[in-house]
């Protein structure tokens, strides 16, 4: 083996060690999208994800959710998820989109007090197949409440918080709101609120988050979100 050779195999061996570095480097570091005011971080790595114009998509792998089931036969919470530390009063919206290729295929606004306290307000394919509206609040157990059926593969949601009461919404238009649920939650501290993607029977699923608005602000119409 020459010297010259012997040079080329370590200078590669070492790029293939910076490149590694620099991709862990970009799942692990602090994220930004432009109309929320805090750097977000993944909790479960997705399999990709990409951040352009202010639009989040993620793709998360198999057999990732998040759910405590009732019957304490199914416990997870291996979804990956991007949150940030938000405010004590705020309103978080988006519209979520994917393609409902396997059962419970979803993507979802989360607000996380700890992996016992948290909820999670849904864009799901249920188990008749409907692309449905779903909201999870778990305290310890996972409440899981079934709502509208949603013709398109694209929904808008809304999340108000106000001192202990969080409130959920959607929307087919951005402009029209439909209150879902109203509840109280009582947190020690700022929930982490973010984006999920699932894909608990399938291979992948693939959630586009657009429309994204984060305002610091205490609702005083729950009814209206505003």
């Amino acid at each position: 083996m020459t010297r010259a050779f012997c040079l080329q195999y370590v200078i590669g061996f070492v790029s293939l060690i910076v490149m590694h570095q620099k991709a862990t480097a970009q799942q692990n570091d602090n994220l930004k999208i432009n109309s929320i005011p805090y750097t977000l971080e993944w909790d479960n790595q997705p399999l990709s994800y990409k951040i352009h114009n202010d639009i989040l998509t993620v793709v998360a792998g198999p057999k990732t959710d998040m759910f405590r089931d009732p019957n304490v036969t199914y416990n997870t919470d291996n979804a990956p998820k991007l949150l940030f530390t938000a405010d004590s009063n705020f309103v978080f919206s988006t519209s979520i989109e994917h393609s409902f290729s396997n059962k419970w295929d979803g993507g979802a606004i989360v607000l996380i007090q700890d992996s016992l306290n948290w909820v999670k307000f849904c864009f799901e394919k249920d188990y008749t197949g409907a692309r449905r509206v779903v909201s999870v609040v778990t305290k310890d157990i996972s409440d899981d409440c079934n709502s509208v059926e949603i013709k398109s593969n694209k929904v808008f949601y809304k999340v108000a918080k106000a001192d202990n009461v969080i409130t959920l919404y959607y929307s087919e238009d951005n402009k029209k709101w439909f209150l879902v649920r109203h509840l109280q939650f009582n947190s020690s501290r700022n929930f982490k609120v973010g984006f999920l993607a699932q894909s608990p029977t399938g291979t992948k699923c693939e959630v586009k988050f657009s429309d994204i608005k984060y305002q610091i602000k205490k609702i005083k119409d729950p009814y209206l979100g505003e």
